[in-house]
């Protein structure tokens, strides 16, 4: 009680601190901006994070630091604009930021603001100049595309020879662009010996086009306004915390997680800013970028283009709500993407606007015959745990696949596949419910809170709706309520959980806290809106004990997958909450697990070894590591039409897709495959049905 008291105290104290401070001050304040909003704004986020986020993370100098590596990164993270010197006199913040939100001084993002400014308008400049001079296509030389790999530039001159790279590089592939639509061939050779009048021409013709472009991007970014760079600091202070809190600015509830679908009519994907990039967060089930197939979790989308003859405009370094207002559009209009891979390969990737299939977003059941034994197996494809809570449709995931189940059974199966690949999460509820569809009872999954009070999420229907055998699908974008599906079913013993090495690992829950119902203080009415903060404020564990947090589910059997080696997932991300674990939970294994797990693992790779499908899986995979461990980009034209040929030719082959089949092949038919056509040429689902036969009759293998 004593030490409540104290606490109180203080947090008065900081308030009349807080309240003196914006009344001595706001006659500095400039009229285009009021300080004295970010201040209590700063004030606000440090108390509501210091009362609510689940790790209790001190505010001092290790958060600071955190707080001004994210903020870095946002104001320049390619580092294509900070000359050294300000990133010296940056660097004078390093570990302040802790004291300036206590202080109320918040002065590193006009500083951030007024630096980022100078050198925009500087590059603004030698755009121009760099362009007109014009480039040598046939020379040697090369561009470093990982940030991480560069350091920031000396001087003006370093300043001047980083863009004319970067200039280089965008006008080698806009002639490219040019010339293939003229030629209209993607044929290296028919590209190399068009004319010295048409290569001329178009040459000329892209460097306009570019330079259009890039002073376009520059004047968006010296739009900027100075709440937008202060709402950016606030985001990265939120951010130290752990990468799924944030700080939403009033303008910015719509713009997070952006999900372009239901009603909207975009593409369907959940993006995010990250470190000056729009990067793919998840692709929505049953979407326009769903059924095209190329664009994927993790990509960075660099341009933006309204249709093939729409000028691809450069969002690096934009505002999220800016990139989407160009990327939403009209059902039926083409929005044209480049985008980059996490392995570093560019591709245009074209999507046609329109609205979610909605059947697509529901579980799917599917009855597959192996032809040689006759053995019937059940396949349940499960885009999300979702449920409708406006209760305009009452459709919910654990009623679907019931109903789907019960159509299976009713076929005789022999085994179940439920197919979680890139399943992004989805209603908590619904992953309890659907586990307690094949376990006769018992404990799900444990929620723990900041305050170490820990509570059990619990199947409490006796009876199940399948009592064979299960194999559950998995990849590196499962994450959250699949992971508790599949994590639960693990530890009973009751399914075969295979897919890639790991699933996502994200086992923490997030609430969002209105600022404006937390004003108190008298007076203070007048600063509103102030947004809302996303915090972290429970854990998730499994009825073993251990969290799926970081980790993720480590599946039975592992199978290549073309995105090994690819650093994705939870444990990636910057200030990521680390993997622990806390006291199992009591229940009753299955009482018929599925038999010697290390016999089926050693038959699965004598299978994998053999099959074709998996062969160039890996070898796409192995390319994809050599291309991220050499991100160098020749700025050579020869250099850069074969790699274009090499990308096309990449896209033609069969792999493991995002959404659980195959990438569209080019065909004659216009017709969507149906679910069947696509199992059939999915190596995954071929080496599940396997396995399960191994399990059925381990006598035969």
């Amino acid at each position: 009680m004593q030490r409540f008291k104290i606490q109180t105290r203080i947090r008065n104290l900081m308030l009349a601190s807080l309240l003196l401070l914006l009344g001595t001050t706001q006659v500095f304040a400039a009229p285009s901006f009021d300080t004295n909003r970010a201040r209590l704004l700063g004030h606000m986020i440090e108390q509501e994070l210091s009362r609510h986020h689940y790790s209790d993370k001190a505010l001092d100098d290790n958060l600071s630091k955190a707080a001004y590596d994210l903020y870095l990164k946002q104001l320049d993270g390619q580092k294509r604009f900070l000359l050294k010197d300000d990133i010296k006199e940056l660097s004078a913040y390093k570990l302040l930021i802790d004291d300036a939100l206590r202080t109320g001084r918040l002065d590193l993002p006009e500083l951030g603001e007024r630096l980022l400014d100078r050198r925009i308008t500087q590059v603004k400049a030698i755009c121009p100049e760099i362009l007109a001079k014009g480039f040598d296509f046939e020379r040697v030389d090369k561009i470093e595309t990982d940030p991480e790999k560069i350091d920031y530039v000396e001087n003006a001159e370093q300043l001047h020879e980083r863009w004319r790279q970067i200039l280089k590089y965008q006008t080698i592939n806009r002639y490219l662009g040019l010339l293939e639509d003229e030629l209209k061939t993607t044929d290296p050779q028919a590209l190399a010996k068009a004319s010295v009048e048409v290569q001329k021409r178009l040459r000329g013709e892209a460097r306009k086009k570019v330079l259009k472009s890039q002073l376009s991007s520059l004047d968006r970014m010296l739009e900027e306004t100075t709440e937008d760079h202060y709402d950016r600091y606030l985001n990265s202070i939120a951010r130290a915390y752990d990468p799924h809190t944030d700080y939403l600015a009033p303008t910015s509830k719509e713009d997070f997680d952006i999900s372009m679908s239901g009603s909207l009519e975009g593409i369907g994907a959940t993006l995010r800013e990250d470190d000056g990039y729009i990067k793919v967060v998840k692709i929505i089930p049953g979407s326009a970028a769903y059924r095209q197939g190329h664009l994927e979790a993790d990509d960075i989308i660099l341009k933006v283009a309204e249709g093939a003859k729409g000028e691809p405009v450069d969002i690096t370094d934009t505002r999220i709500r800016d990139a989407v207002t160009l990327i939403r559009g009209k059902k039926g209009t083409e929005v044209r993407l480049t985008v980059k891979k996490p392995d570093g390969r560019q591709l245009v990737v074209p999507i046609v606007r329109d609205i979610v299939e909605i059947e697509e977003t529901f579980v799917k059941g599917e009855l597959l015959v192996d032809e040689a034994s006759k053995t019937r197996f059940g396949y349940l494809k499960v885009p999300s745990f979702y449920r409708d809570y406006t209760g305009k449709t009452g459709r919910n995931c654990t009623d679907d696949m019931r109903a789907e189940v019960q159509k299976l059974v009713a076929q005789n199966i022999d085994g179940l596949i439920i197919d979680l690949r890139n399943n992004g999460g989805g209603s908590l509820g619904d992953a309890v419910d659907t586990t307690g569809l094949f376990i006769d009872q018992g404990p799900v999954v444990q929620v723990r809170s900041r305050g170490g009070n820990i509570r059990e999420l619990s199947d409490e229907n006796s009876g199940v709706e399948y009592a064979g055998p299960i194999l559950v699908l998995v990849n590196r974008f499962s994450a959250s309520a699949s992971e508790i599906f599949a994590g639960a079913l693990q530890d009973y013993k009751r399914a075969l959980i295979v897919g890639d090495e790991h699933t996502h690992g994200k086992g923490t829950v997030q609430a969002m806290l209105d600022l404006d119902r937390a004003v108190r203080l008298q007076g203070m009415e007048k600063y509103l809106p102030l947004g809302a903060l996303k915090v972290t404020i429970q854990k998730f564990y499994r009825i073993s004990g251990e969290s799926t947090q970081e980790r993720g589910v480590i599946p039975d059997v592992i199978l290549p997958s073309r995105f090994d080696g690819l650093k994705s997932g939870e444990k990636y991300l910057p200030n990521a909450l680390p993997w622990d674990h806390i006291k199992s939970a009591e229940y009753q294994t299955w009482p018929k697990p599925i038999g010697n797990i290390e016999e089926l693992k050693a038959e699965s790779a004598r299978r994998v070894a053999a099959s074709k499908k998996f062969k160039e899986i890996v070898e796409i995979a192995a390319r994809s590591n050599e291309r991220r461990a050499d991100s160098r980009q020749s700025l050579k034209l020869e250099q850069i039409i074969k790699e274009r040929q090499e990308l096309l030719d990449l896209q033609g082959t069969t792999s493991d897709s995002p959404h659980g089949g195959l990438k569209p092949k080019k065909n004659e038919s216009k017709d969507e495959p149906s679910l069947k056509e696509k199992l059939k040429d999915d190596p995954y689902v071929a080496e599940a049905e396997k396995l399960l036969l191994t399990v059925l009759h381990p006598e035969k293998n």
